[in-house]
């Protein structure tokens, strides 16, 4: 079991990685207001999301402990995320802040997985 959760772990940190590389990616472009929505980033968005279940319910299986209020605050700001990156996707251009507000939120849901114990 121990190697089944490794193997979405690590899937889960490509989903993190494509939805921040795609976030990155575009950062110049948000300083002239020309940002846009990669479908890097809404793969990388669906990805966590479903490595994300999948991890839960691994946990849950092997009798882990799940911290229930960390899962439902990081699956909060995943689907703001989510709804985001799904909505704009087909914008020629988006506001700095709306743009913004991805990579602030991804940032912190990362720091929340990390940082919660």
């Amino acid at each position: 079991m121990d190697v089944l959760i490794n193997v979405f772990v690590g899937l889960h940190i490509i989903g993190i990685a494509a939805l921040l590389g795609g976030f990155f990616t575009q950062m110049k472009a948000m300083g002239k207001g020309e940002a846009r929505i990669h479908p890097s980033m809404l793969h990388g968005a669906l990805t966590m999301l479903v490595t994300g279940v999948a991890l839960v319910g691994l946990n849950q299986a092997d009798d882990s402990s799940v911290n229930n209020v960390k899962i439902g605050l990081k699956l909060a700001l995943l689907v703001v995320i989510l709804g985001l990156t799904y909505v704009k996707r087909d914008e020629e251009r988006l506001s700095a802040p709306l743009f913004g507000t991805v990579g602030l939120l991804t940032t912190a849901n990362i720091f929340i997985a990390v940082l919660w114990v």
